[in-house]
This record gives structure tokens, sequence and C-alpha cells, in this order.
């Protein structure tokens, strides 16, 4: 399985319409990235029947001006890290390669679509230092990582590194990392009512305005007025 089967696969769904459609998607802006014009379900589909591609292959897929043939990558990857047969060894690479390449995975979809499985939970029973890290970077996209990452966490209930990280990522400036941050504190909170309402009480006063807004989502009306009501307070003073 060869990145050229992968990508002459891929160009059998081009067409027209989704090459406008798919343009809107991206927000990387890096003046190189172009539309390919194939559906993301089409995308997810051929990655599936390309899962036992070696990760040369990958890393050749991942240097590809096309965004839709970049995404085919990260969601091989994707397959890759939550399939059964792989191993230990292979999960690591798949982390390692992720990692190296992250200037390649510059959308929010790159993140969301492979952080959880490559690297959140291949860091479930390991260091998680790596992620601080990368909440700290001048890169939007790896400090999207570092929160998105923490669902894998949120899973199994440990909810320590997502409140850590978004307490690292609260004023940060970037929408995308805003939303972010409010979504998966909120992931949380499902797990953990009271460590969220904690957060908010000393947070919700100064974070992002969407930030508390996704936090508060799935809590009662009468809860969401009183955070949304810290916010508006203190803006107003």
């Amino acid at each position: 399985m060869t990145a050229k089967e992968y990508i002459d696969k891929l160009s059998e769904f081009k067409s027209e319409k989704e090459l406008k459609k798919v343009e809107k998607f991206f927000k990387g802006n890096d003046g190189v990235t172009k539309p390919f014009g194939v559906k993301f379900g089409d995308v997810f589909k051929t990655a599936k029947d390309f899962i036992e591609m070696p990760l040369s292959e990958i890393n050749i897929l991942l240097d590809s001006e096309y965004y839709e043939i970049r995404m085919g990558a990260v969601s091989i990857m994707d397959f890759q890290a939550k399939s059964k047969k792989s191993t230990e060894t292979q999960k690591k690479a798949l982390f390692e390669l992720y990692l190296s390449r992250h200037d390649r995975l510059n959308n929010w979809d790159f993140v969301d679509r492979g952080s959880y499985n490559i690297i959140g939970e291949f860091l479930l029973d390991k260091p998680r230092d790596i992620l601080y890290e990368l909440a700290k970077s001048d890169n939007i996209w790896e400090r999207r990582t570092a929160i998105v990452s923490t669902y894998a966490f949120i899973k199994k209930g440990q909810l320590n590194d997502t409140f850590h990280i978004a307490e690292i990522l609260i004023d940060d400036k970037e929408e995308l990392i805003n939303k972010a941050v409010g979504s998966w504190i909120r992931e949380a909170g499902k797990k953990n009512t009271d460590t969220l309402k904690l957060f908010l009480d000393k947070y919700a006063e100064t974070m992002p305005r969407v930030t508390l807004r996704y936090a508060v989502e799935k809590f009662d009306q009468r809860t969401k007025d009183y955070y949304m009501n810290l916010r508006n307070n203190k803006a107003n003073k």
C-alpha cells in the first residue's frame, strides 16, 4: 500500500462541487495548502481501506500540498492507533510521527481527528509532560493538540490534566483554542460537575466569553445564568 495508490484511489472521488465546499473548512491560512475536491466521507472510507500502509508512505502523504490527502494520512494513522492489531512499538512510532510532522497538521480538524487516539490513548499509562510543552507552544495547532488529547484521559475518569492544561490556555488569544478549552472542560465536567464548578468559580469572570459559553452548555439554565452573569458583571465594571 503506497501513497501513490492512495492518491490514485482518492482521485476517483474528485468533483468541482466538493472543491468549492472543502475550501471553507481550512483555517490554516498557510498560503500553500490546496483543496483536492473530495468529500471527507470518501477520505475516511479510503483511509480505512489503506490501514496497513507503512509509516514511510504515510509520511509522503503528509508532504502533500492537498488538504484532503493530508487528512487521509492522519486518518490512516488514527485507524492504526486504535487497531487491536497494532503493537506498542507501532503506536509509539505513530505518536512520534504525529509530533514530528505537526507542521503539516495545520488545521483544527487534523488535530481533532488524530490526537485522541494517536496522542491521548498512547499516553494513558505514561508521563504526560509533552502535553504541557505543547500547551505552551507558539503554534496554535500544537496547543489544540494539548487540550484535545486529554479526552482520552477524561474517558477514563482522569480529569486533572484537562483542567491543568486548561489553566495554561485559559487566556489564549485564539478562538479555536478558546472553543477547545470550553469543550473539553465541559466534557470533564460530565464526569465531575463539582470540579468543573470549582474551575469556573476561579476563572468564569475573566475567561473568554466563548470558552465560558461552551463550558456551561450542559448545565441547567439557572447555573448557566449564574456563571454567565459573573462574566458579564466583571466585564461591565
